[in-house]
């Protein structure tokens, strides 16, 4: 198994919207770890932490996210791989 790891800044209409609290969900369907939270500037920050195969599935629905939710634009950066070992919002 691969694992992969990588910080994700998703911008548009994204907080108040459910879209932490969605992201975790399908996180969790995909077994991945890490964590979700708002920022000052009205983006939500995600840490993703998991198999390949999987981060791959859950970025590609960061593209759309929750039915509210208008996402504009998603900055990814590959980081170092660490060890959570649960999926977190705040």
């Amino acid at each position: 198994m691969k694992t992969l790891a990588f910080k994700v800044i998703v911008s548009g209409h994204v907080q108040g919207v459910g879209f932490r609290y969605f992201t975790q969900q399908e996180a969790l369907r995909y077994a991945i770890t890490g964590h979700a939270k708002n920022l000052e500037n009205g983006d939500v920050e995600c840490l993703l932490y998991g198999d390949a195969n999987n981060i791959t599935q859950l970025l590609h629905w960061l593209e759309t996210g929750p039915p509210r939710a208008r996402v504009d634009n998603i900055i990814k950066t590959a980081i170092t791989y660490h060890d959570h070992q649960q999926f977190l919002c705040f």
